[in-house]
């Protein structure tokens, strides 16, 4: 091979191995030959595919069985194909249908006479037609989390099959109120349309078997889906909403798979090893040994300038970023959102005459179509990897959005559980993989466009910048700078001094990045630690109850539990602790272990105090009902009064109505007037403060809860809150305690800046107080839209209950299960801390 000289030569091979390359190769072959799970660190556009192949290749010939090599996608599974044939490393593609395999190639592979090349759904599937291997090894493992628990899902999309959603749907029922029922069924509105719910069939078996049966009932592809998860379906999860159901568990179930676990060694080829645990979760093993670069100086990438549409003068993101692709008019546009939509943005950014390519042109023509052609615009949704665009071929790539919510479990745990912690590494992972497509070597470079104001404002905290390696922070860090308030012309003036690449790019801009280099250090993301320990009991507790050994499983989500301790992993461990209950309760021998599962779900209860989803679920057999928040009592109490008294049905409709109208326009003063009327429909006593410099709505749950709301109309042009904002929402709460004769607010009142396209620089966040947060109008909206659902429903059912107990019970029961107790809606509008994470 190239470390001995024992590959044959091809005219088309690369020279040499770069000195990183050598190193790994070296360091697997004398310290990790036997080592059954390792993950290999190549950072982006480092060269991970031929150490990887050399790896294999030294592996055959020493004549200890197959060597199967598998990329996430068959794109990719050609272009390390392609490698192997340039290189001289004998191998056979093996993807699509294995009865289009060629039965030569499958005899070669099993034989040990070439290295199978596959993808990984060719392995994880049901009956998987690869042999035994010697050696797996799993190109861009970092992004095993969607191409393997994918594997394990049945995913049910409501635009794609509308039929299959509702019928699914319809044996999920006995899990659901009927004012959700009747929200899923009907017109899609805000609140319903937006939110995911988590459901456990577990807990009602005769639900299960029903669930079970209407599964059986669908057609392909979500019948190969459910052979993967039909053992274990009461151990899955179920994540519903308007536009879809996803049935899964967490961890994938691989000890099950033939070729996967009997498998000798596993090696994950990998951009980042990351300390969280999230090579373990994604691929259902305990334990991965990792093995950093060898090398102690790091190999060099490829420059990437950042520019931040959303922070430059003007206010025009879009536009800006049509105009830098006009510059070249060629560019990799992807996206978290869906095929359709991530087209539809690559066709708003391409110029006039500009051809427009998307996934159906990728799979019919390949990435060299697109490469290869002089002009174009490629628009992909969740393809932040294996997509090599080197040199020429594009030099601008656009990222559209947060890539946070690639699935509903991932939406479930972004937005409900408060677990971002659990995805911060994923999320991460896919940034660098996306800004890296076009930096394939040490002298690539490419213009980044990070557009859309939440992936700006991940980037303007300083816990995710820190997190990343020291290179990539500086060029981040020196495109915030030079997008921050610069006016559009002198940005563009820039990314052409850039694209030109010449001596006024090495005068003036090579130095700056140098110089924000120098003070760059990497810091692990809050929580990662803590994570990466609890990884192993997480992965092996879901193999015991995909099994069905329920104690088992409660057991090690239990020893889980006290290593996500730290504040950032609150919201995760309310989680574990809610899971274990359920799974404690489920298998349940006595009274005693029943009580015990009633506690772990009270624990939930307590770590994630912002655990609204877990006012969704039912309560346990035998559970005494949980103490409601006092300002939920306040709200219910408000609610009832007004039931109970002198009701005009048309009037309280027709604010409501207009309500919801106020809360989608612009114009301040409705807009404030709309915000009060949501605070008095939630049970608030709700009113605009007098005087200059005060809160637009001001909601207070008796003595028990405060929360005062600011939404800026008129945002800054550049795309950031002014530092006065910040200083004025501090002061808002201690205001109204001084309206109200109060010395302090209650313990825990938030304050609330709405805002929709602003972020909070990094420079000016650190001043916010801790109970300051940042929140978008859509929520306000979605609120709004279970409000009016809410009280739509209690004006038909609540009126008609004598007792005024059981009314408040009624009143409760149709609050929570739509999100709309106080505690509830503070979770909902309390998700960003504008205050940095300790």
């Amino acid at each position: 091979m190239y470390l001995s000289g024992a590959l044959p030569r091809t005219t088309s091979a690369v020279d040499s191995l770069w000195l990183h390359q050598g190193d790994v190769i070296r360091a697997y072959a004398e310290n990790h030959r036997e080592t059954p799970d390792l993950a290999l660190e190549l950072p982006t556009g480092t060269g991970k595919t031929l150490p990887g192949l050399l790896i294999g290749e030294w592996v055959r010939r020493e004549d200890e069985g197959p060597v199967i090599y598998a990329t996430p996608t068959k794109q990719l599974a050609r272009q390390v194909a392609a490698t192997a044939a340039r290189e001289g490393v004998p191998a056979a593609l093996l993807i699509g249908t294995a009865r289009d395999w060629a039965p030569a190639d499958e005899a070669f592979v099993e034989g040990g006479e070439a290295i199978g090349i596959t993808t990984y759904s060719s392995i994880f599937n049901s009956r998987p037609k690869l042999p035994e291997a010697r050696l797996l090894i799993f190109d861009d493992a970092h992004a095993g989390e969607q191409f393997v628990g994918n594997e394990y899902a049945i995913t049910i999309r409501r635009h794609d099959d509308e039929g299959a959603y509702l019928h699914v749907l319809d044996a999920l029922k006995p899990f659901l109120s009927p004012l959700l029922i009747q929200r899923l069924e009907g017109e899609p509105d805000p609140g319903a349309h937006h939110q995911v719910r988590l459901i456990l069939p577990g807990v009602n078996q005769p639900a299960l078997a029903g669930l079970d049966a209407a599964l059986a009932g669908l057609p392909q592809p979500h019948s190969y889906k459910l052979a993967m998860v039909r053992s274990g379906l009461g151990a899955c999860a179920v994540y519903l909403s308007y536009g879809g159901i996803q049935i899964r568990p967490m961890v994938p179930p691989t000890y099950d798979n033939r070729v996967f676990a009997r498998s000798r060694q596993r090696v994950y080829l990998s951009a980042t090893l990351g300390s969280g645990g999230e090579l373990e979760r994604a691929f259902g093993r305990q334990t991965i040994l990792r093995m950093p670069l060898p090398t102690k100086t790091p190999p060099r990438s490829g420059r990437r300038l950042f520019v931040f549409p959303d922070l430059v003068e003007g206010g025009d993101a879009v536009g800006l970023t049509k105009r830098i692709i006009g510059l070249t008019d060629k560019a990799l546009v992807l996206s978290q959102q869906t095929v359709a939509n991530a087209e539809a943005l690559a066709v708003e950014l391409a110029g006039e005459g500009v051809p427009v390519m998307g996934k159906r042109d990728l799979e019919q023509s390949g990435l060299e179509s697109f490469a290869e052609a002089p002009t174009g615009v490629l628009g992909l949704a969740n393809r932040y990897d294996g997509l090599d665009l080197p040199g020429d071929s594009c030099r601008i790539v656009v990222l559209s959005g947060k890539p946070d919510a690639v699935g509903l479990q991932e939406q479930f745990l972004s937005e409900r559980a408060d677990s971002n912690a659990a995805l911060a590494e994923r999320v991460r992972t896919r940034i660098v993989q996306g800004a890296g497509r076009c930096t394939r070597g040490p002298n690539d470079f490419a213009v980044v466009i990070v557009l859309g104001p939440d992936i700006m404002k991940y980037f303007s905290r300083t816990e995710n910048l820190k997190a990343l390696e020291p290179e990539l922070q500086a060029e981040v860090e020196f495109g915030w700078v030079n997008s921050k308030a610069a006016e559009p012309d002198e940005v563009v003036e820039n990314v052409e001094m850039f694209l030109e690449h010449a001596s006024d790019w090495r005068k003036l801009g090579e130095p700056m990045v140098a110089e924000f280099r120098q003070d760059a250090i990497k810091v692990e993301a809050p929580g990662a630690d803590a994570l990466g320990k609890a990884a192993a009991p997480e992965v092996e507790a879901w193999q015991l109850a995909f099994g069905g050994d329920w104690i088992g499983a409660s057991e090690k989500l239990q020893q889980a539990v006290p290593l996500v301790g730290p504040e950032a992993t609150r919201g995760y461990r309310g989680l574990l602790l809610y899971l274990a209950g359920v799974w404690l309760h489920l298998g349940a021998q006595d009274e005693t272990q029943r009580s015990r599962a009633r506690e772990l779900v009270r624990q939930a209860a307590l770590a994630a105090k912002r655990g609204t989803w877990l006012k969704e679920m039912p309560e346990l057999p035998g559970a005494d009902e949980a103490p409601p928040a006092p300002e939920d009592i306040a709200a219910v109490n408000s609610v009832v009064a007004r039931l109970r008294g002198q009701l005009r049905v048309k009037q309280i409709k027709s604010d409501l109505s207009e309500m919801q109208d106020a809360l989608n326009q612009d114009e301040a003063s409705r807009y404030e007037r709309g915000l009060t009327a949501l605070g008095s429909f939630l049970g608030a006593e709700a009113s605009k403060p007098k005087g200059q410099g005060r809160c637009d709505s001001a909601w207070c749950w008796g003595v028990a809860m405060w929360m005062t709301i600011e939404a800026k109309s008129e945002e800054d042009s550049n795309g950031l809150l002014p530092l006065k904002d910040v200083r004025q929402a501090n002061t808002q709460l201690d205001q109204l305690a001084a309206d109200r004769g109060s010395d302090h607010p209650p313990a825990g009142s938030p304050a609330v800046i709405l805002a929709d396209k602003s972020s909070v620089d990094p420079q000016h966040a650190p001043v916010a107080n801790s109970n300051v947060y940042l929140a978008s109008t859509v929520v306000v909206r979605e609120i709004a839209s279970d409000v009016a659902a809410v009280w739509t429903d209690l004006l038909s059912t609540a009126a008609g209950i004598a007792s005024e107990s059981d009314q408040k019970q009624h009143v409760r029961s149709v609050m929570a299960d739509n999100g709309c107790l106080p505690s509830q809606v503070i979770d909902r509008l309390t998700q960003h801390r504008i205050r940095p994470v300790s």
